[in-house]
């Protein structure tokens, strides 16, 4: 039973890929992670180099893996009980592990973890996996209508999705790279009324069977009308239609509002998370 670290995305994906690609729901982020490092290269999240990692249990057999690109946190999607405690012991041995950011996991996994970390930790976000059991239109049905965002809408959306990060206090990153990117495959959404723009949802490419919707995002003025219900409803329905057969997203659960709306539309819980950072 070890761990194996690294800093090549090829080691990885031929060691764990299987692995992740089998548990796609609660490994949606180590999937959408790998698959943007390899087509915008590795310096896609962040100036310094990822670190990946997959978990090898007594059978021989793959069945864990994380992956952390600087500044985010370590990601780690579903992983069995030993390989948790093996992990917490090479946070403090593992160089590559040295300086991490903080820890994103299922919440008795983080909390596991952020007690062998060996620093003082704060919990910076407790965080809902939900997963599309069957799309329910909104209702009441929001005013105006969903439209696929085009090239003409770059600023625009580039200026919401800063904005997005802003508010979430999250490195933003390169976003109008991250918005071309989405307009590729068709992946961005707008809800109009009357014409003009008021609200914002993403897809992530599919990947094997899934797709994660978000962010979301409506300019706080326009807020409370309907507008995240309808193109979120949108967005989750041109997941399925790229081929999606898994659709997920991430809520925040300090936010009771976004939760209920998406229970409204059909999602279920999965999973609770905690992204835990040094204090």
């Amino acid at each position: 039973m070890t761990w194996t670290f690294t800093t090549d995305l090829a080691a990885y994906r031929a060691a764990a890929g299987p692995a992740v690609a089998a548990q796609p729901v609660s490994n949606t982020l180590l999937l959408s992670v790998a698959d943007a490092l390899e087509r915008r290269g590795l310096h896609t999240f962040g100036p310094e180099s990822p670190v990946f990692g997959w978990w090898t249990g007594p059978d021989g057999v793959v069945s864990g893996a994380l992956v952390c690109t600087p500044p985010h946190p370590l990601q780690l999607g579903a992983l069995p009980g030993e390989a948790v405690r093996a992990l917490a012991d090479a946070l403090a041995t593992e160089p590559l592990l040295a300086g991490l950011p903080g820890i994103n996991a299922r919440r008795p996994d983080a909390e596991a973890l952020a007690a062998a970390w060996g620093r003082p930790t704060v919990v910076a976000e407790e965080l809902r996996l939900y997963r599309l059991a069957g799309l329910v239109a909104p209702l009441p049905f929001p005013a105006g209508r969903a439209r696929a965002a085009s090239e003409e809408d770059v600023p625009l959306l580039v200026e919401w999705m800063e904005a997005f990060h802003t508010e979430l206090e999250i490195p933003a990153g390169a976003c109008e790279a991250l918005v071309r990117d989405r307009l590729s495959y068709g992946g961005l959404r707008l809800w109009e009324d009357c014409g003009v723009p008021v609200s914002l949802a993403a897809f992530s490419r599919p990947i094997g069977s899934a797709s994660r919707v978000g962010p979301v995002y409506t300019p706080p003025g326009l807020r409370g009308r309907g507008y995240a219900a309808g193109v979120t409803h949108a967005a989750s329905g041109a997941a399925y239609a790229a081929g999606a057969s898994e659709v997920v997203l991430f809520t925040d659960l300090a936010n009771p509002t976004s939760n209920g709306l998406y229970l409204r539309l059909g999602y279920v819980p999965v999973e609770d998370r905690a992204r835990i950072e040094a204090a």
